[in-house]
């Protein structure tokens, strides 16, 4: 079985095209990052940042877990993991065969999560928002293009179309 780890920004594709790339490959199974809570998880990023974007500190046990058991079982062929980080953080990279990041550029992404996410939020809210990103998130988007990005095998146009983008992991995974 080999395993597949699909990384992009917030907002940047992962999940959208990871949901289309199961339907294509009958026999994958799927585990989604933010489907987890784990301790260690970073409440402030732009301190993170600050303190030297050290991806070790999510201790992700419960995902490691569920690596294991699905390599385990010896079900399927592939896995593929909406996992934001590729081979930084050192508990995950060992079980990742592939890493593919989808470089969506950060104007795109924030677009899609104010679209996404702020449906029905006042303009206030989505000002505040916009303010917050601009403050403090930022930063951490732009330290996943310097550390994410390069460490990947494989690199993806993000403003390319979910089909494009999918036809592409697809051709990756199979090879």
């Amino acid at each position: 079985m080999q395993v597949f780890a699909i990384a992009a920004v917030t907002a940047g594709g992962k999940t959208t095209s990871v949901k289309e790339v199961i339907r294509w490959l009958p026999n994958a199974q799927l585990l989604h990052f933010d489907a987890y809570r784990f301790e260690g998880e970073v409440d402030d990023f732009y301190q993170w940042v600050q303190d030297g974007a050290d991806y070790n500190v999510w201790n992700l046990t419960p995902l490691e877990k569920d690596i294991i058991k699905i390599k385990e079982e010896g079900k399927c062929e592939y896995l593929i993991l909406d996992y934001p980080f590729a081979y930084c953080n050192a508990q995950i990279e060992k079980y990742i065969d592939v890493a593919v990041f989808i470089d969506t550029p950060l104007d795109i992404a924030l677009a899609r999560r104010i679209l996404r996410d702020m449906g029905n939020a006042s303009g206030e809210k989505i000002r505040s928002d916009l303010r917050g990103y601009l403050e403090y998130a930022r930063v951490a988007y732009v330290q996943m293009l310097k550390d994410i990005l390069p460490s990947s095998d494989h690199v993806i146009d993000g403003t390319k179309s979910v089909e494009a983008i999918v036809e592409e992991i697809i051709e990756i995974i199979k090879g």
